[in-house]
């Protein structure tokens, strides 16, 4: 029978405070863990090591722990510019970020014109391909103020979104250019005539609002419309015309790709440029000269000397140019028997890594919402899976 000592002693135990068990991994193994190592050929040590047992035969325990979890992980914002974020995301594994990658293109919602009536089009683009181009317009539309619209749903004010456009090329006219400026707004829902009704009723359109969108706080001072008044919807020729009405829902990425929010989102692990020598004079030179992204820099010593440093690391994308030259010639082939090993020092000394728990996050917007709330929303998707992952669990 389990003693009340045993058992504050199983709830207080922590392998790491056992005098046996060594603290952390030997050098060469703890950087097979943290790194990428980018090789002239490939990369090697890819794979992520999350497992417990991974190091049991040195005797360290790699179990994944909350509480270091918490303290380790953070994200640190590099820049913003309302369509554009680029953030780090520090100590998490890539199925992590993959994962929140795979939700903002996929699955969050956002409004996208699923329905085009063409009242007229004499232009030389055909209503199924204008149909679609419509479709690909981004709406600066909050989709989290609107409802999903089923098959048993009729199109109203909480679910359905209505612009006109009417633009005709009078003749005797230069070509015309219809933008997306031109959609207009119809807050009182569709004007095209679905079916007259009788000489008392009234005529019945192709929505039903009960009432105007423009009424609702969040739409009062600030109109929907799409994000970019100068997206190209087609061009008019002299005595042509285009009228339409399109209808806007709310859908998912995974849905079609017009509905999702963000037009890329992306993440590569933090570079690392380790020298492992000092380059100085000519030979620091060169090795500048050599990387097009300018990811090292010469550093003034004094006195004449000159050495070269890693000025910008996150600008590295591993094309390999400082490994695969040596003062402009190519060092691909191994060393030969009584050749001068002086002639290898440069792709012997650069070191190129990538943090593997260290990602660097970029997502660019549509419009519909901006990046930081994208990310947001895709956090609270992410932990209503794994809420929902728990409750079949358990």
């Amino acid at each position: 029978m389990v003693t009340e000592e045993e058992k504050i002693f199983a709830k207080n135990f922590n392998i790491e405070d056992h005098p046996d068990v060594p603290a952390r991994l030997p050098p060469h193994l703890e950087l097979q863990r943290t790194r990428v190592l980018c090789k002239n050929d490939a990369p090697i040590h890819t794979s992520s090591v999350q497992y417990s047992g991974a190091y049991k035969f040195v005797g360290v325990d790699n179990s994944v722990k909350l509480e270091s979890f918490s303290e380790n992980f953070r994200v640190d914002v590099i820049s913003e510019d309302g369509m554009e974020l680029e953030f780090d995301m520090i100590g998490i594994d890539a199925a992590i970020a993959n994962a929140f990658r795979r939700i903002l293109l996929a699955e969050l919602p956002t409004m996208a014109i699923e329905k085009v009536f063409v009242a007229n089009n004499t232009s030389v683009v055909q209503d199924e391909v204008l149909a679609q181009r419509m479709g690909l317009i981004p709406i600066a539309a909050d989709p989290r103020l609107f409802e999903y619209l089923s098959e048993n749903d009729q199109p109203n004010e909480k679910n359905t979104i209505v612009f006109k456009l009417h633009a005709k090329c009078e003749k005797g006219e230069p070509r015309l250019k219809v933008l997306t400026k031109e959609l207009i707004w119809l807050p009182n829902g569709s004007e095209l005539i679905k079916e007259s009704g009788g000489s008392t009723s009234k005529p019945r359109t192709y929505t039903s609002f009960s009432r105007s969108q423009d009424s609702f706080p969040e739409f009062a001072n600030n109109p929907i419309t799409p994000s970019y008044p100068d997206i190209l919807i087609a061009k008019l020729g002299p005595g042509q015309e285009i009228e339409l009405e399109a209808h806007a829902v709310k859908g998912i990425g995974k849905t079609h790709a017009k509905w999702s929010p963000v037009a890329t989102a992306w993440y590569r692990m933090l570079p690392e440029v380790i020298l492992l020598k000092e380059f100085e004079g000519e030979d620091a030179e060169k090795l500048v000269k050599a990387c097009a992204e300018k990811v090292f820099d010469i550093e003034d010593m004094g006195n004449g000397r000159k050495k070269a440093t890693v000025a910008r690391p996150r600008q590295c994308t591993l094309c390999r140019e400082c490994l695969s030259e040596e003062f402009g010639e190519p060092i691909v082939k191994p060393i030969l028997k009584g050749e001068d090993k002086s002639k290898r020092e440069w792709v012997d000394n650069v070191a190129l890594r990538r943090v593997k728990n260290h990602f660097i996050f970029k997502i660019e917007s549509t419009g519909s919402l901006p990046p930081d709330v994208l990310f947001t929303e895709a956090v609270k998707i992410l932990e209503d899976k794994c809420e929902r992952v728990i409750a079949v669990l358990s």
